[in-house]
């Protein structure tokens, strides 16, 4: 049933301020031209399809933002060669853009956009505080951005998700990623979640709080944002914070109350995560322009 004028204009205009506040990127019908010649790393039948296109990606993202600030050489790259304080969405709107094209894109587009992203990040080297130097397309501090993204948006899948995902398609979420991971510069990526789990265990001794993490921590738990909106964005960040290790929590110093997340958090991040798929549309963006691109190449009727 159609919402009435003034409700639908309502949950338009919330739509546009959280699209905008979210930073999405605009994007290009053209990355998602697929043909036969042309199919995508991915299809419909493959997991990414499922996890991507499901609304709980942006407590994983939060989450993933969350536990790569551990790492002090990446969190070093991100404090010197990022405007998160000034453009606090644009690395998740980029991060989301990139996953949209690579996941639902043209082969062609997604090797492009993955071209790009090494090209930048060939850019990002420098020292950091305890006299170390690091570079963004180091293969090893790309093991720890990957392994944190994938084990994040994994596990807001798993609470969150609007499906119930097997444990064989768990791990094979983690296969799939891993070609994305290969081609960005990640030797050996983890193809299943046992191999994922061994990886993240691996990276605990390199891990550290740093200044620059907190520093980054508690602008991504407390961004600059309308009032109304941060009782929503509360409930997201406290959900990300949930699914985070009890070690992670405890560095960070990120307190949640006994109890909180089971009795609390999940159910009203359902609720949030239910009002922003009334807002935004039950479709990602992505999504529907496979549709069109694809309604677009099919032949139309003969002319009699």
């Amino acid at each position: 049933m159609p919402l009435p004028p003034v409700l639908d204009r309502i949950r338009h205009v919330l739509g546009e301020d959280v699209r905008g506040l979210l930073g999405t990127q605009p994007l290009k019908p053209e990355s998602f031209r697929r043909s036969a010649a042309d199919p995508g790393l991915f299809g419909p039948n493959d997991v990414v399809w499922r996890v991507h296109a499901d609304r709980c990606g942006l407590i994983g993202g939060l989450r993933a933002l969350l536990l790569q600030t551990l790492h002090p050489l990446a969190m070093a790259g991100v404090a010197e060669h990022s405007d998160y304080r000034h453009d606090p969405w644009g690395r998740l709107g980029r991060t989301a853009a990139f996953i949209a094209v690579t996941t639902y894109g043209s082969t062609s587009a997604a090797e492009a956009l993955i071209r790009r992203v090494r090209t930048i990040h060939d850019a990002v080297e420098g020292v950091a505080a305890d006299g170390r130097p690091y570079r963004a397309n180091d293969p090893h501090l790309l093991a720890w951005v990957h392994a944190c993204e994938v084990d994040s948006f994994l596990r807001a899948y798993q609470r969150y998700g609007g499906s119930t995902l097997e444990p064989l398609d768990a791990d094979r979420y983690v296969a799939e990623t891993a070609q994305i991971a290969s081609r960005l510069g990640v030797v050996d990526p983890p193809q299943d979640r046992a191999e994922l789990r061994q990886v993240l265990l691996d990276f605990r001794p390199e891990l550290q709080v740093t200044a620059s993490a907190r520093q980054a921590v508690r602008y991504v738990a407390w961004p600059p944002l309308p009032l109304y909106l941060r009782p929503a964005y509360g409930v997201l960040i406290s959900a990300a914070a949930g699914l985070l290790p009890r070690f992670a929590r405890r560095e960070l110093r990120i307190v949640l109350a006994p109890l909180s997340d089971p009795l609390l958090v999940q159910p009203a991040a359902r609720l949030v995560l239910g009002a922003l798929g009334l807002t935004l549309g039950a479709q990602p963006p992505a999504l529907k322009l496979v549709e069109e691109q694809s309604a677009q190449a099919e032949p139309g009727p003969a002319a009699s």
